[in-house]
């Protein structure tokens, strides 16, 4: 017993007398634990950050492009009105940044479309599906985009969109009214419905997918 009295005495706290630093006072503290948290933060991104990519939205006005844009980025269904000049706004999703600048579909901006092309890697071509009239507008409107130069390496993302409509046209009727199989370039056709989301992330999916094998 008068051993372990003596052996219990000589049991002291590795902390005690010593003083912690408090980090509110110590700024030299206060700058190693921010550049440790800066290089943790590179290490991290580099492991898991996130890839940024450039993506033009178009189609015909009135396919429903702003609000598949909105539904995206936000999550429910915004009253839109038709795009004068263009909506951009990033969209994250699975460790990729989509920068989706969304460019108005009247016939008076369409021209306008081709200042929108550089530096872009993907395009999402929304197509209402219940405009049967127009098809063929919006084919013609695909294949002059798909001769510029600036957009050779792009991939091409087709929503087949209002697919809730009970007249509207199905993936295989729109994948052969675009053409999309004589295309000489990675593509996929998506039925969506922008209201409810249905489709939008399978798109975004294989856009992702693409992309990244791309690099």
């Amino acid at each position: 017993f008068e051993k372990w009295k003596t052996d219990s005495r000589r049991v002291s706290c590795p902390l005690e007398g010593t003083r912690l630093p408090l980090l509110k006072n110590n700024p030299k503290a206060q700058e190693e634990k921010h550049n440790m948290g800066l290089t943790f933060s590179a290490f991290w991104k580099r492991l898991f950050g996130n890839t940024e990519m450039r993506i033009l939205m178009v189609g015909l006005d009135a396919a429903g492009k702003t609000t598949v844009l909105y539904k995206l980025k936000l999550g429910e269904v915004v009253t839109t009105i038709p795009t004068i000049g263009f909506n951009v706004e990033t969209v994250e999703y699975k460790n990729i940044n989509f920068t989706v600048w969304d460019v108005g579909g009247q016939d008076k901006i369409r021209p306008l479309w081709r200042h929108y092309y550089q530096n872009t890697q993907g395009i999402i071509f929304v197509v209402d599906s219940n405009d049967k009239e127009r098809l063929d507008m919006a084919k013609e409107e695909l294949d002059k985009m798909l001769q510029e130069d600036e957009l050779r390496d792009a991939v091409v993302l087709v929503f087949a969109n209002k697919q809730d409509l009970p007249h509207a046209l199905k993936v295989k009727q729109i994948t052969e009214a675009l053409g999309l199989e004589k295309m000489r370039r990675q593509w996929y056709v998506q039925g969506t419905c922008a209201t409810s989301g249905d489709g939008l992330y399978e798109g975004l999916d294989w856009l992702s997918s693409t992309l990244s094998k791309k690099k």
